[in-house]
């Protein structure tokens, strides 16, 4: 499902502890790093496909969350040429995101990255609530730094990264 402009709607996740650290997934068989995110199905809203993508890639239900802030517009990347599967071409651009900042109420324990058959993440870490970009794919830096400081205000004070 694209939209006129060839972005796939999607949704990407800011997963936070009681210490404003953030959920860092390593994807699996590769040495990259990523919050967990994924496409919004047809007739599913934003919210509902967060909840969904939530327990596909990290294995948290909606009572292991509060939500405490998302993204007021659409967040888009463009995906090299090269990325993009041969039959797309032309048509697929990018993909265009909702985020989600979200306090876990629950504990380690509770995330499972084999929550499904088809796991996204192999390994996972709590990391410093401003990631290194250096570790984000090039085309989704722009994205995630974007994410991180529209919403930064819902955890810290005006001014402060603490």
């Amino acid at each position: 499902m694209l939209d006129r402009d060839g972005f796939r709607p999607n949704v990407g996740i800011i997963l936070c502890n009681a210490n404003n650290q953030v959920f860092w997934g390593k994807r699996i068989r590769e040495h990259a790093w990523q919050f967990p995110q994924g496409g919004i199905n047809f007739g599913e809203s934003p919210e509902q496909a967060m909840y969904r993508e939530l327990m596909e890639e990290v294995g948290l239900k909606p009572e292991h969350v509060k939500i405490l802030g998302r993204t007021k517009d659409w967040l888009r990347y463009e995906v090299p040429t090269s990325w993009v599967k041969r039959e797309w071409r032309g048509s697929y651009r990018g993909q265009k995101q909702i985020w989600y900042l979200l306090r876990l109420m629950g504990r380690d324990s509770d995330v499972s990255l084999r929550a499904t058959s088809h796991p996204e993440f192999d390994a996972w870490r709590w990391n410093d609530y401003w990631v290194p970009l250096e570790d984000v794919i090039e085309f989704k830096r722009a994205v995630y730094e974007a994410a991180l400081n529209e919403l930064a205000p819902n955890l810290y004070h005006k001014g402060t990264h603490k």
